[in-house]
């Protein structure tokens, strides 16, 4: 086994650990961190009309179910690190009606290739270390030709302190998603946004295959 094959085994160990705990308040708490969500899912919707969903990083199923009241009638695929978070992400979709496909696995390689019309990453890839190029990677291949990719995500800070308490919350804050995305994706819309007055920043990515 490689080094960077036993540090990402050890990123995703550590990631399962610390959410059979935050599982259970993530909803109740996330909403004061996680701005945007609802915009990059009001962005990809403006090119594209999926009928085929690929989310990295589900979570508790708040933008599945999003997604599933936007495109009723698409197919919903939800992937996860955490058991505890995709029981909670079924419960939620079933008290509505929607299903989706639910696969507890890190994401390092496509799914089905060249099949989704929308692959999106909430709040997933600054979670994602090592390894979060080659998700994007994989989300490639797993675009069909006309498919978008559609990201929401911690971009950085200029406060130390802050930086080193989301690392402890397993976040990375370096600016390091959006050079990367632009390089490998050919840009419908990028955006950068400041939350509570700068203490950091996200951003908003649409992309299509180059």
């Amino acid at each position: 086994m490689t080094q960077g094959n036993e540090n990402g085994r050890a990123n995703v160990e550590s990631l399962q650990s610390y959410y059979r705990f935050h599982s259970a308040i993530y909803d109740i708490t996330r909403w004061a961190f996680l701005f945007g969500r609802g915009a990059i899912l009001a962005e990809a919707a403006k090119f594209a009309t999926p009928r085929k969903i690929l989310e990295i990083g589900c979570g508790t199923g708040k933008n599945l179910l999003s997604l599933h009241r936007m495109f009723p009638d698409a197919d919903l695929t939800g992937v996860d690190i955490s058991s505890h978070m995709l029981q909670l992400a079924e419960r939620k979709l079933l008290r509505t009606g929607a299903s989706a496909r639910m696969h507890e696995k890190a994401y390092s390689g496509p799914m089905a290739e060249g099949s989704f019309d929308l692959v999106l990453f909430s709040y997933c890839l600054s979670m994602i270390n090592p390894g979060w190029e080659d998700a994007l990677l994989a989300a490639k291949k797993d675009l069909s030709p006309d498919g978008v990719l559609a990201v929401v995500d911690f971009d950085g800070t200029n406060h130390a302190f802050f930086a080193k308490w989301m690392a402890v919350n397993h976040v990375r804050m370096e600016r390091h998603m959006a050079d990367f995305l632009r390089d490998h994706f050919r840009t419908r819309l990028f955006g950068r946004k400041k939350a509570y007055g700068g203490l950091w920043d996200y951003f908003l990515f649409v992309g299509a295959k180059g």
